[in-house]
């Protein structure tokens, strides 16, 4: 009987004292389960001596593999690599600072192989620091939990536990992979969340604080628009710019009421200009959407582009990849 295979997604970025300690800890906590494991560490242009780190790893361990990205990309794409060349039926992506836990992987492999396609980390006991990271952590989760209308606690979780199938083909960019469980619910997708363990920062700076935020902030207006209207984007510029035409005639019904029943002059008042000034924006904006409705279809029926851009793959010569990542230059 075939195993089933369990894919562990990891980006690092400059995390050369972790690795090895993360993948020691990986190794114990799946030696005894049933599945096979593979993992697959994708460097993110890491500037330290990461990647002869994960070099050494790969050397006395076969099942690892790893994604050597040009460049910094971020975390988003490199999240994005790790599931594209992924080949478990079950994709666990987990951070490589040793704040997440190994011993909870096969908590989210068994709670996946109950039916779930998506089983979201929770954090409940933090060990970061309180003004920078929890409280904006905080008003970030309710803030995403109330615009996405997918409730979690913990949406900077980047523990969790997939199916293969529903984020096999998924485009990351931005900050966007905190959002994954929003995006996937386009697809009807079941999902659960878990109490998982958090462990403080020894080696190493994180790369997360304040000035972040303001990325997340901007991501997840453009995280409302591609759940809303990225299939229909004319229905917000159209609606938009029909209501500021339907106000310029309005007004403009008014302004021919006092012209030829009241026998006003209107020529030098502002609510002339104003008319003027909605119908014409009213139209502009519904011009902007019919441009948005056609750039919507180029993108959904063509485009295939990826935010990154390998330089090697290292562990992946017995496999057959044909589909070979382009990149954007």
């Amino acid at each position: 009987m075939k195993k089933t295979l369990a894919s562990i997604v990891i980006p690092v970025f400059d995390e050369a004292e972790n690795v090895g300690i993360l993948h020691q800890e990986i190794a114990a906590a799946v030696k005894d389960r049933d599945e096979d494991y593979e993992i697959l560490f994708v460097d993110d242009g890491s500037s330290d001596h990461s990647l002869v780190e994960l070099k050494k790893i790969h050397a006395s361990d076969p099942r690892v593999k790893i994604i050597h990205f040009r460049k910094n990309f971020g975390q988003s794409a490199a999240i994005s690599a790790g599931f594209k060349y992924s080949s478990g039926e079950v994709v666990v992506a987990m951070d490589a600072d040793l704040q997440n836990d190994p011993a909870d992987i096969p908590l989210l492999v068994d709670k996946v192989g109950e039916g779930f396609d998506i089983v979201n980390g929770w954090r409940r006991d933090r060990h970061d620091k309180w003004l920078t990271r929890k409280v904006p952590s905080f008003f970030g989760n309710k803030l995403i939990s109330w615009i996405t209308g997918i409730k979690l606690h913990d949406y900077g979780c980047t523990l969790r536990g997939f199916r293969s199938d529903v984020v096999k083909n998924m485009k990351l960019y931005g900050e966007m992979h905190r959002y994954i469980p929003a995006i996937a619910s386009r697809m009807g997708i079941k999902s659960t969340e878990i109490l998982v363990n958090h462990r403080a920062r020894k080696f190493g700076k994180s790369k997360y604080g304040l000035g972040r935020t303001f990325r997340v902030v901007i991501d997840l207006i453009s995280l409302k628009f591609l759940l809303a209207y990225s299939h229909r984007p004319l229905q917000i510029f159209g609606g938009v710019g029909l209501l500021m035409i339907l106000t310029g005639m309005g007004s403009g019904l008014y302004l021919t009421y006092a012209k030829f029943v009241l026998n006003q002059g209107i020529a030098g008042r502002p609510l002339l200009f104003f008319t003027l000034l909605t119908v014409f924006l009213g139209f502009q904006a519904i011009s902007l959407g019919l441009l948005a409705e056609m750039l919507s279809r180029i993108y959904h029926e063509g485009l295939d582009k990826n935010e990154y851009s390998i330089r090697e793959l290292i562990g992946f010569e017995n496999e057959n990849i044909d589909d070979r990542p382009r990149t954007l230059f």
